[in-house]
């Protein structure tokens, strides 16, 4: 199983690479089913591949001047507090066990894979149905609502410090619609603050975690995304971004149902 999900670990990086989103909605249940992390570890975890892989492929990016650092940073800075108030406040206080009858008990590693399985079917049907999205007319360019951005920014975090996600697939419509980014340039500047948020939830996991985090496998999981992120760079040159994006809203629709059935009916 550990072959499978180490292959699978190329299917993270290509996301980010094609996309700019979608590599740690695969993370968390690569972890969970097919190396056996628990699942609150994998969110964490997950942080750390996702950041470090976004962060190498958004270099890319940043050399071919295809990502807006001043819009990164508007929407960065409330994520980055957001996360550090999840991972801190937030996750610590949930309860390992949050409900309890004679039949049933809903734990803290179920409820995370429950929220995961429909966070999953809700992105995937985003990618299905808004795979297109119009470039702004030049006369909007300026007219970027800072607001929405910021707003949007901070609930990203919130995503990114509970279930490990870097939160792209809110963040490139956020970056089209609002702040007037053309798609091609969203990409890499959704990287980026994948990146930020990311890298900045995994530093809060080392202050706050005790136990041993078990960085050989990350460096191994990283170094194969990494890898993907750059064959998923090739398979933009060769493919429409909308039909890469239909398709692999197709395949986590299809994750996020599997894993919801398997831990609501068969756990």
């Amino acid at each position: 199983m550990e072959i499978i999900g180490f292959v699978c670990a190329m299917l993270v990086g290509i996301s980010l690479g094609v996309l700019g989103s979608g590599g740690s909605i695969l993370t968390v249940p690569i972890m969970v089913f097919l190396f056996n992390i628990n699942p609150v570890a994998a969110t964490g975890y997950s942080l750390f591949v996702v950041g470090i892989t976004s962060a190498i492929g958004c270099a890319t990016y940043i050399r071919k001047k295809l990502v807006d650092i001043r819009t990164a940073l508007i929407f960065a800075v409330p994520s980055i507090i957001s996360v550090f108030i999840t991972r801190h406040f937030l996750m610590t206080s949930v309860p390992d066990i949050i409900l309890k009858t004679d039949s049933y008990v809903l734990t803290k590693d179920l409820f995370i894979m429950i929220l995961f399985a429909i966070l999953m079917m809700i992105i995937a049907y985003n990618m299905i149905h808004t795979a297109n999205y119009k470039e702004a007319d030049q006369s909007e360019v300026k007219k970027i609502n800072y607001l929405w951005l910021v707003s949007i920014g901070f609930v990203s975090g919130i995503l990114t410090g509970a279930l490990g996600v870097g939160g792209g697939f809110i963040i490139i419509p956020a970056l089209v619609l609002f702040a007037k980014i053309p798609i091609k340039m969203s990409v890499g500047t959704s990287l980026l603050i994948i990146a930020f948020n990311s890298l900045s939830g995994f530093i809060q996991e080392v202050i706050t975690k005790h136990e041993n985090l078990d960085f050989k496998f990350l460096f191994i999981f990283s170094l194969i995304s990494i890898l993907g992120i750059f064959i998923g760079f090739r398979l933009t040159m060769n493919l429409y971004p909308s039909q890469m994006k239909r398709t692999f809203g197709w395949f986590v629709l299809v994750m996020g149902i599997c894993v919801f059935i398997k831990e609501v009916f068969l756990n």
